[in-house]
């Protein structure tokens, strides 16, 4: 009988809830975007798989450049020596000592970070200065996501005030575009056309001030293909290594397949319909509506409730399951669902053979 791509014929030997990833199809994810994508322009978000092995594998494809949330992820990426590392978060407080103690030891890394207030910028700037460094950083716009950044119209004047601090270089522009994510691709074209108007605008301006281009490092996995046709700008897809539920159904066009999973197990049979499995809110990414998980070899089934170790599902016909019957699961969301797991079991040819930490889901590595 053929086997389905996802199942393992070892599955027995490791407990459950657990997290299975196919390395196979993660190369393939990658060879994919590079197909789509020149490696120059790529500047991929490590927060999805935080995993060191996987970003080594994007680094051998020739990918040079990456976006990181955490000084864990930065640090991650420092360990196999990535050379260029953008903090794609304004820090503030310890974590600008933190980052000055990353910049310290890992001196073959280049890494920056974002500012978007002048306050900021003006404590990154003493800090650094005290240490005898500069901070190369990357001006956050505010293009219609509002959670960090600056509007393009006041970001001029930020600009101007960053250039006078003698602890800060300004390398670029950042804008994520993370609300941008219409199903029709038409449609969240313009919307990301309009979007990025003002920030081309702004681009321009600085230059002529600055008297040489700057980097505009741009958008998600939603846009990034825009991106890449729009060229002049770096892209920063990050969950295209794993692919996720919520993506393959909102971005058809985009080509990368499945490759990370949740497995679980039917624990219990509650009545003649519902079936209960050990994959709890600390085992999948809780911040969506249900179903936050679909299941591969149980399509049929539908989340009716959700508890910190249970999901219970109704099905068509419990006497179908037993307990001890293994489910494999594809999340929605798969960043979140893979931060709460300590190791990524890889599966190859049908068999788990061995694991990979995920690393950057600790707070700190050694900084």
């Amino acid at each position: 009988m053929e086997k389905f791509w996802f199942t393992a014929d070892n599955v027995d030997e490791f407990d459950s809830p657990a997290l299975f990833i196919y390395p196979e199809r993660i190369q393939n994810n990658i060879r994919m975007l590079l197909e789509r994508v020149n490696a120059e322009n790529l500047r991929p978000h490590v927060k999805t798989s935080k995993i060191a092995e996987i970003c080594r594998i994007m680094l051998d494809a020739g990918i040079q450049k990456f976006k990181a949330a955490t000084i864990a992820e930065a640090e991650m990426l420092a360990m196999i020596q990535a050379p260029d590392v953008l903090l794609a978060y304004p820090p503030n407080g310890p974590k600008i000592k933190r980052l000055i103690r990353l910049i310290q030891k890992y001196p073959d890394t280049k890494f920056s970070c974002l500012v978007d207030q002048e306050v900021q910028a003006g404590a990154l700037s003493r800090l650094f200065e005290t240490a005898y460094l500069k901070a190369s950083v990357y001006i956050d716009l505010n293009v219609g996501m509002n959670r960090t950044g600056i509007l393009p119209g006041l970001a001029g004047a930020l600009f101007q005030q960053l250039v006078s601090l003698p602890g800060i270089q300004v390398m670029g522009l950042h804008a994520y575009d993370g609300h941008i994510k219409d199903a029709d691709f038409k449609t969240r074209s313009e919307n990301c056309r309009q979007a990025f108007e003002p920030v081309l605008l702004l681009k321009s301006s600085l230059e002529k001030i600055a008297g040489h281009p700057i980097t505009l490092v741009a958008g998600g996995s939603p846009t990034s293909f825009i991106h890449a046709a729009a060229g002049e700008r770096e892209c920063s897809p990050g969950t295209f290594i794993f692919w996720d539920k919520g993506y393959s159904e909102n971005l058809p066009e985009q080509p990368f397949e499945w490759a990370a999973l949740l497995v679980c197990r039917v624990i219990s049979i509650p009545a003649p319909d519902l079936i209960c499995v050990d994959l709890g809110y600390k085992s999948v990414a809780s911040e969506n509506p249900q179903p936050r998980v679909f299941f591969l070899n149980a399509p049929e089934a539908i989340p009716v409730s959700h508890s910190e170790e249970h999901l219970v599902l109704k099905v068509p016909d419990a006497g179908g399951f037993k307990p001890g019957d293994v489910l494999y699961g594809v999340p929605r969301h798969v960043c979140p669902s893979v931060a709460l797991y300590d190791k990524a079991y890889t599966v190859e040819n049908n068999r788990v053979t061995g694991y990979w930490d995920v690393i950057a889901r600790r707070r700190e590595i050694s900084i």
